[in-house]
């Protein structure tokens, strides 16, 4: 496991990665805002189990900054990235609090939310293709610059070749020339 993050700076909720993300794996964006997630969560006084998605095998999906879920879910989601699993560990003012806890949760408890990142998308009604289309476009960009470099690098293999055999002919002229010069007057 790795090290624990104080993502609230005064203990509130706790991050640990239990399992690394692929470097390249995607996370919550202003673009991709809607989330998909496992999760099981436990009293941390007593370990147990209060919810979770793994028994059924579903998943659980919202979307980020709506307030739709807890307080540290809105805060630990935003930091993971698509395959990541973490344990976030939430006190009760990041969790249900006194006003809003459901019955089998006592309101003054500390949880602890065992949570992997299955899928972040974009916001319903807008679509994946602006983002696509921005990756297409830098992507077709960055093919066009090597291509670019690699045109002008043959380029001036070229210019240097014709240099090389200019300046061979020349010192083939010469050579000639010397050795013309020589036979003449040796006649």
């Amino acid at each position: 496991m790795g090290d624990t993050i104080d993502l609230t700076g005064n203990g509130g909720v706790l991050k640990t990665i239990v399992k690394h993300a692929k470097a390249d794996a995607d996370g919550p964006t202003d673009d991709l805002p809607l989330v998909d997630v496992h999760y099981e969560g436990t009293l941390a006084e007593s370990g147990v189990v209060f919810d979770s998605t793994r028994e059924d095998n579903t998943v659980f999906s919202f979307e980020l900054g709506k307030g739709s879920v807890i307080q540290a879910w809105e805060i630990a989601v935003k930091t993971m990235k698509v395959g990541e699993v973490a344990k976030i560990t939430c006190k009760p003012e990041y969790a249900y609090g006194v006003a809003g806890s459901p019955p089998d949760i006592p309101p003054e408890a500390t949880l602890i939310f065992e949570v992997e990142l299955v899928a972040c998308k974009p916001r319903k009604g807008s679509s994946l293709g602006s983002v696509s289309e921005e990756r297409a476009r830098l992507e077709e960009l960055k093919r066009q610059r090597e291509a670019t470099a690699a045109l002008k690098e043959e380029e001036k293999k070229k210019r240097d070749e014709a240099k090389a055999a200019a300046a061979a002919r020349m010192q083939a002229k010469l050579e000639s020339k010397k050795g013309g010069k020589g036979k003449s007057k040796a006649k």
